[in-house]
């Protein structure tokens, strides 16, 4: 079918929190069409499908459940007079600003004067995750867990095993206790929980459902339907738990395939688009925001990084130059796994919220962050615990003594 062809002032793929957040910003500056596709159904991203509350604090200032959130962004959406495409999928690139759409409709080739990549992230799957075992049926990640029970109201299973321990996995916790599943055991290879306290108080504490610490998956068992897993601790010894569902959560990647078809250059530690303080790409009217540069933050924090990603692009359409030289690298040392931005404008204000965001890749306890630009010290944090999948904010005040020419940026832990 020959694709038609349409235009817009702005185009966001992803109609999630950062998408949406962004294109009603947009809208807001006087950006005249902004179109957000999504290759969903219904807009509102991963917070559609999360029935519990805690949504919202940080930028609607009221606190929702999930798909109360997301009813909330479609409606300002359109209020603020967003086009928002359901069911609609970034096939492909026709060039640096023309994207390939495939709907009901069939093709359409979409031309854009800047466009926003905010197509968040998900959890990796066991196959990637390379857990031997049987192949059998009841595995999930949370996601589809939520999709499968809350969004299909379809049986999950009697006994489930989650593995992580991370927000989303308690997160998943109580997706299956409020399905009447009992959850046998929450497994995670770490010393201990990556969560807030309240959030393991309200679910497997007061549900006295076991956390197993400093233990792996060693395979999984049954034929048609999961009927246990064996743990490995960390000390050798072989552990079996009953079951007939299993939950992978966590483990985050970006959705970074449309990003990868422009040849967008990604940073080697989140593995989304590489950006500068402004949601800006190497390549020029092309920006990426929300979860598929930090997987995963709060649906909040993408939203508020949407909304940021939106200042810059009014700017650029209202005619500031597209930035000609490239930005410092900001560059992370071991146990730091990423930080975000990794690329820093001197002199061109502060990232979104007014700090960076890393991650460690090992437990730290009374350490501090260091901020370097060669010799110098532009920056040092009082001593606290670090731990993975836990969000490590950084605030951005030292951005104004960097220099232009004195080098990359490192941020390490003492």
């Amino acid at each position: 079918m020959t694709a038609g062809e349409s235009r817009a002032n702005l185009l966001v793929v992803g109609a999630g929190p950062a998408g949406l957040a962004a294109a009603i910003e947009a809208r807001r500056r006087g950006v005249g069409r902004v179109i957000v596709l999504d290759r969903d159904a219904q807009v509102g991203g991963v917070p559609h499908y999360t029935q519990h509350i805690g949504y919202g604090a940080r930028d609607l200032h009221r606190v929702l459940s999930g798909p109360a959130y997301a009813r909330r962004y479609a409606g300002l959406a359109r209020q603020a007079g967003v086009e928002v495409l359901e069911a609609t999928s970034a096939i492909d690139w026709e060039g640096p600003t023309r994207v390939l759409t495939t709907s009901r409709d069939g093709l359409r080739s979409w031309q854009a004067d800047a466009i926003l990549l905010a197509t968040g992230c998900r959890e990796r799957p066991r196959t990637a995750r390379l857990v031997p075992g049987d192949r059998p049926a009841g595995i999930f990640t949370t996601g589809s867990l939520q999709r499968f029970g809350d969004a299909h109201d379809l049986p999950i299973g009697h006994r489930a095993v989650v593995v992580g321990a991370e927000h989303v996995s308690f997160s998943a916790v109580h997706t299956l206790l409020r399905h009447g599943v009992e959850v046998a055991a929450v497994v995670t290879d770490l010393p201990g929980p990556q969560t807030f306290r309240a959030l393991r108080l309200a679910t497997t504490d007061w549900h006295k459902v076991p956390v197993v610490t400093r233990a792996t998956i060693a395979a999984i068992t049954g034929r048609p339907r999961v009927t246990g897993v064996r743990l490995r601790r960390d000390d050798g010894l072989i552990a079996e738990i009953a079951c007939d569902t299993v939950v992978f959560t966590g483990d985050w990647i970006p959705d970074n395939e449309l990003a990868r078809l422009a040849d967008l250059p990604l940073d080697s530690g989140t593995r989304g688009p590489v950006t500068d303080q402004w949601l800006r790409t190497p390549v020029a009217a092309v920006f990426a925001a929300g979860n598929l540069v930090h997987a995963a933050e709060s649906a909040d924090v993408a939203a508020l990084t949407g909304r940021h990603a939106a200042v810059a692009i009014a700017s650029y359409l209202d005619g500031v130059p597209w930035p000609g030289d490239p930005a410092l690298p900001v560059r992370v040392e071991a146990p730091l796994r990423w930080v975000f931005p990794s690329r820093l404008r001197p002199g061109d204000g502060p990232p979104p919220r007014g700090r960076f965001v890393l991650r460690a890749s090992t437990v730290a306890d009374r350490a501090r962050l260091l901020v370097r630009q060669g010799p110098r010290r532009l920056h040092a944090t009082s001593r606290q615990r670090y731990t993975p999948h836990r969000s490590i904010s950084l605030p951005a005040h030292w951005i104004d003594d960097v220099l232009p020419d004195r080098g990359d940026i490192t941020i390490s832990l003492d």
